[in-house]
Formats: structure tokens, sequence, C-alpha cells
């Protein structure tokens, strides 16, 4: 795996504050937001808007009608629209606006609104559907019974993986990246589960890519629903109780030599990523409790350090923590800056899947 040459991040992957879109997008009522939309993904209750920043999150509805509206406030993201199943539309930062999609068969619909890349300076809202004229918006769709939830960097939130080239420009990047096939988003499908992809570009466990922006990491944000608001906790509402949790970080703290003037060692590094490592996954027990499973990644350089941390975890009485080694075998890395293209992330689908298939998870 030509580890010194992936992930060279963009700037914008690696900007931690920035311009932030201002949530003043309106559904028509706001109880009737609450009720016609499924969503699993860190939102923020705004009122008559819902608030996001993580890659993936989708809003699902149902109407009735030859016609629906979505009504969105966002000038940094690009998101894909879903009729029935079928994407009928992508949104290149849409700005403040409702997308119609009209001439449709009268009839009842399924709507999906997915968020397709990490804009983690910007903080996205979402105002709901809307029916055309003479139709109607329904109550939600069920939830799924299954939940996932992936942890991880670039490689997870699916970066620049609709690339035709690995050179690419930060524009490049935006418009290729594509979290709705990344390897989460497709496993979760394959297990029909709910999932969050809880992924952010260039950070590490305790070092980031190139040794970037050493006053923070992937843990100073995991918390937050609203990821350029410092300090910010996004509440679960209750209903996000995922049995499986899938970590896969490790890529930034060790695909680059440590610089000079940086406060590590190869050796300190291991160590702090081993500890940093372990902490995380007592931070996820803690909050998910002892039925969830937490399978932990093994990649490249890092793969020994999970393995470890794993092993240490299971010896100490934590019987559902597995490791999963990746297999990289077969995987083009075509994707913008050596990630895993759209290929590779069907692949690791796949391979993913099969794993997780034979798990003991309490589904």
């Amino acid at each position: 795996m030509p580890w010194l040459r992936m992930l060279v991040a963009s700037t914008a992957a690696m900007v931690l504050a920035g311009p932030s879109a201002v949530a003043t997008a309106a559904a028509p009522d706001k109880d009737g937001l609450r009720t016609s939309v499924h969503t699993p993904g860190r939102v923020k209750d705004a009122g008559d808007v819902l608030q996001y920043s993580w890659p993936g999150v989708y809003f699902e509805g149902r109407f009735r009608g030859t016609g629906v509206g979505v009504v969105l406030d966002d000038p940094a993201a690009d998101y894909d629209v879903q009729i029935d199943g079928t994407t009928v539309a992508t949104l290149v930062t849409p700005g403040r606006t409702t997308h119609w999609v009209d001439g449709l068969r009268d009839g009842v619909h399924t709507v999906r609104l997915v968020k397709r890349n990490d804009t983690p300076w910007s903080t996205s809202s979402f105002g709901g559907f809307v029916a055309a004229p003479g139709g109607a918006v329904l109550s939600r769709p069920a939830a799924r019974s299954r939940q996932i939830e992936f942890v991880g960097d670039s490689l997870t939130a699916g970066y620049g993986n609709l690339s035709t080239s690995r050179d690419c420009t930060g524009e490049q990047v935006a418009r290729t990246t594509n979290a709705d096939v990344s390897y989460g988003a497709l496993t979760a499908r394959r297990l029909r589960a709910d999932y969050q992809v809880n992924a952010y570009s260039g950070l590490g466990m305790v070092r980031n890519y190139n040794g970037g922006t050493p006053e923070a990491n992937y843990r100073t944000f995991y918390d937050r629903a609203l990821l350029n608001v410092p300090g910010d906790v996004w509440q679960n509402p209750g209903t996000w109780r995922p049995q499986l949790v899938v970590v896969h970080l490790g890529t930034n703290d060790f695909s680059t030599p440590v610089n000079p003037g940086e406060p590590w060692t190869d050796e300190s590094l291991a160590a702090a990523y081993r500890s940093a490592y372990s902490g995380f996954l007592q931070k996820l027990r803690a909050r998910y409790g002892a039925g969830t499973t937490v399978v932990a990644v093994g990649a490249g350089p890092f793969a020994g350090h999970v393995e470890q941390v794993v092993r240490e975890r299971t010896a100490a009485g934590d019987r559902r923590v597995r490791y999963w080694r990746l297999d990289d075998t077969g995987l083009d890395f075509l994707g913008c800056h050596w990630h895993y293209s759209a290929r590779d992330n069907r692949l690791l689908a796949d391979r993913l899947t099969t794993f997780i298939t034979d798990l003991p998870i309490r589904w």
C-alpha cells in the first residue's frame, strides 16, 4: 500500500474553523419537520431547521403527489436527491433554496436527501420536504431496527472516491467525494441498517496528516454535532443505539514521517496512539453499553497497534471488541490522492459485510 503517497489532504479538508452557513431556510411547520423526516444522523434541532456537519447525513421522507421540494441552506456541501431509490439530482453547494422535483407519477413516493461530502468548517441546514400543489407530505418512514456507526477519516468519508484521477484540486476533491457510496454506507445498506458516517478528513487518533494542527485530533470533534462550533455536544435523542461501531482511525497518525519539531518519536507516537485508542474504545463502551459490538480496523503501519489494543481489551474482559485486518488485496487506490476508488469501496464493503455477518451481533 502506498502509505507515504496517500492522504495528501486538501487545504479544505484540514480546515478546523471558518465561515459557517446560517440556518435560515424554513420548513412550512416545525412539528411537521419532526414527524415527516427520518434521520439517524447527528443533527441539532434548531426549531424550524435541522443543523448538521458530518458527511453522509441523510433524511428520508414520504409524500403523495407529482412533486416534492427540498428545503436547504448550505453554501458548502453537495447533495444527492433520490426519489423511489433513484438519484434524480445532484445539488452542488445549493445555498438557500427549495429544490423541486416535478413531473412524477401521481401517487405515493419516497424521497431521500444525502450530504455527499465532508465540510467541517460549515454548518448545514435542512428545512424539510414540501409537497407540490395538490399533494401532501406523509408521516416519516419507519426507522430500521439495525444501526451501525462508522468512525474514521477521509478513507471512511469517501474522499475523492468518484474521481477518475489521483491528481485532484481541492475543487475536484469536493465534487468527487460521495459518502453515500463509501464502504460504510454500502455495508450498512447491504445489512439493511441505518448508519452514521462520523468521519473527518485529515485527522488521526493523536496525530493528524503530516503533523498538521497539533492542538486537535479526531477525538476533539467526536462528540459534536456541529463541527465548527467549539464545545458543541450532540444530544442523542435516545433513538441512536448502534449494535455495531466500526472504527477505522490511524492512517493519518502513521502515513507520514514525524517532522522535526513535532513532539513525537516513533516509539512515543505508537505508545500514545495505543493509549488513546484504548481510551476511545472505553468511551464507546461506556456510551453504548456492553451489548454493542465494536470492530477495530487495522491496516498498513498501524495494524499491529490496533491488534494489540484489541488483544488487551479482550484479556481485560471486553468480549465484544473485535479486530478486523483490512485486506487491501486488489484495491487500485484510484481515488483522489491515492484514496479508495468507488470500486475499492465496493470491494471493502463486500469484505466487511462478510466479516460482520459472522459476528454474534445482537441485532
